[in-house]
């Protein structure tokens, strides 16, 4: 048994010592390039409404889980960064992110800021108030000329509903 072992480990060593890594040398310059190309670019912002940071916002799946656990009545103070799916296409006086099934309606604090009309595509970061509403009838066919519905999609409303609802006192856009 010793016969075939000690062939084995020589055979071991050999092929182990033919079988040296070439490292090159990466120039700091290098290191930097790749570090910049995994970084995310800067965006620039544009500001609405109060002064906010970026900084610690949620996602929109992490918004819309905390407006599951609310009930009518509560608030929750959250900042959160989410696309723009629409747009108010008379003043910019609401936006609305998510889903048909999942939507949020965002307004503005005191009615003293508006979006501007084409950000619809765009991340924005806002913060404020989310509560649950419900909206009127009146109110839902106000909000669907203002997006531009048509008259098809603006009588089919009939009764009020309960909405996921977001009080901006701050948005940042992204520059165009």
């Amino acid at each position: 048994m010793r016969k075939f072992i000690f062939p084995l480990v020589c055979f071991g060593v050999l092929t182990a010592c033919n079988n040296t890594v070439k490292q090159s040398a990466v120039t700091e310059a290098e290191v930097q390039e790749l570090t910049m190309e995994t970084q995310e670019p800067e965006i620039d912002y544009d500001s609405y409404g109060e002064e906010i940071s970026k900084e610690n916002a949620i996602s929109e799946m992490q918004l819309k889980e905390r407006f599951r656990t609310l009930k009518e009545g509560d608030t929750l103070e959250v900042k959160f960064a989410a696309e723009v799916q629409e747009v108010c296409k008379k003043k910019g006086c609401w936006m609305k992110i998510g889903t048909k099934d999942e939507e949020v309606m965002v307004r503005f604090k005191d009615y003293g800021f508006f979006m501007p009309k084409d950000i619809e595509g765009k991340t924005v970061v806002a913060e404020g108030k989310a509560y649950l509403e419900e909206i009127s009838v009146d109110a839902q066919k106000h909000y669907l000329e203002d997006g531009g519905a048509s008259e098809e999609e603006i009588a089919a409303v009939t009764e009020p509903k309960l909405s996921y609802v977001f009080r901006a006192h701050g948005v940042l856009v992204p520059e165009n």
